[in-house]
């Protein structure tokens, strides 16, 4: 299923309808949860109440933010989760940074640095599920508003293996999910406290002004219409293409 206007619906399921639909049609083996930040906590909060039980895993690019891990760590406690932190081939980031130095992002963009910490080991990963599911929602940025709740990932799929990706909390807001939050006590990265809203990596992110929109505080130096890493490729082939 890949329908752009699916969310033209009047009434979408629901978040926690499309997680049991989810787990319903795949092995808990074979789909996971990617988790990293305040969308993802509240779809393990929904699947822990719902009884669910699938793959977690976390993208360990080894840059981090200190607050960042102590918050994994918080939640692999709370609801007694075995998180799988996937890290980038160390021979890689190696090669990257002897030739191109800790900080090339600023110069050349993100998406070298991005392909070798966090797509090649998530693609390593998807290489062995069916499905995956994402806390992605259309209101994010210009890059998202047109994201369905379930299609078949054409970044990561290949001929011989079709991944589907499932984004329950396409349809809710920033405010939809910070009151789940504070209604289910549901623990959140401290950074969210200093002004934080979109959290990657320490050197691509930053605090955000009230004024401004959640993603500015990510890779603020390039196009919004480039703010992927590529965990979501097909997002940015759809505004090439619209």
């Amino acid at each position: 299923m890949d329908n752009p206007n699916a969310h033209i619906q009047l009434h979408e399921p629901t978040p926690e309808d499309i997680l049991l639909d989810a787990a319903s049609r795949f092995a808990s083996d074979k789909i996971a949860i990617s988790f990293s930040g305040a969308e993802d906590v509240v779809l393990l909060d929904m699947a822990h109440r719902l009884g669910i039980e699938m793959v977690v895993f976390s993208l360990d690019t080894g840059r981090l933010h200190a607050e960042t891990y102590r918050f994994i760590e918080d939640v692999r406690s709370r609801y007694n989760l075995k998180i799988e932190m996937l890290m980038p081939e160390a021979s890689a980031v190696e090669q990257l940074v002897r030739e191109k130095g800790l900080f090339s992002f600023y110069k050349d963009g993100h998406n070298e640095c991005c392909g070798v910490r966090k797509i090649m080991p998530l693609r390593r990963k998807l290489s062995s599920l069916d499905a995956w599911i994402t806390g992605q929602r259309r209101d994010q940025s210009v890059t998202r508003i047109d994201v369905p709740l379930e299609q078949t990932d054409k970044a990561f799929s290949t001929v011989d293996h079709t991944v589907t990706k499932f984004n329950p909390l396409a349809g809710w807001s920033s405010a939809d999910v910070w009151s789940y939050i504070r209604t289910n006590e549901v623990p959140y990265n401290p950074l969210h406290d200093r002004g934080f809203v979109s959290i990657g990596c320490e050197p691509c992110t930053r605090a955000v002004a009230p004024h401004e929109h959640e993603r500015a505080g990510r890779w603020w130096w390039e196009e919004a219409t480039q703010k992927e890493c590529g965990l979501h490729a097909q997002n940015i082939i759809k505004i090439v293409n619209r």
